[in-house]
């Protein structure tokens, strides 16, 4: 019976990384708290009016893309491409500020 060696490599990097992922677990909160500061900027500085109210109401409110329209007297397809937009500018916006 052929049996796979054990790879004592990779389970030793594997304990080294689950050791380090550990001890270093509470480092990604800062860098979580900064990302949310930037994003709150981003919304309010980068953002028209009616891309922030969209978004307020996608992802606030928990609003479907057809909610949004029929709320807004708006069709389906304006409000998918305007929330896209809005996304993309933010994630160009925070790209670097980590």
């Amino acid at each position: 019976m052929n049996a796979t060696p054990f790879d004592t490599r990779s389970s030793e990097w594997a304990g080294d990384m689950t050791v380090w992922l550990r001890e270093n677990a509470n480092d990604n909160q800062e860098q979580i708290e900064r990302l949310l500061r930037n994003l709150r900027k981003a919304r309010i500085q980068e953002l028209t009016p009616r891309q922030q109210q969209m978004l307020e109401m996608r992802f606030e409110q928990n609003m479907s893309g057809a909610e949004i329209a029929r709320e807004l007297g708006l069709n389906r397809s304006t409000v998918s491409r305007t929330l896209r937009r809005a996304q993309n500018r933010l994630r160009r916006c925070l790209q670097y500020a980590l």
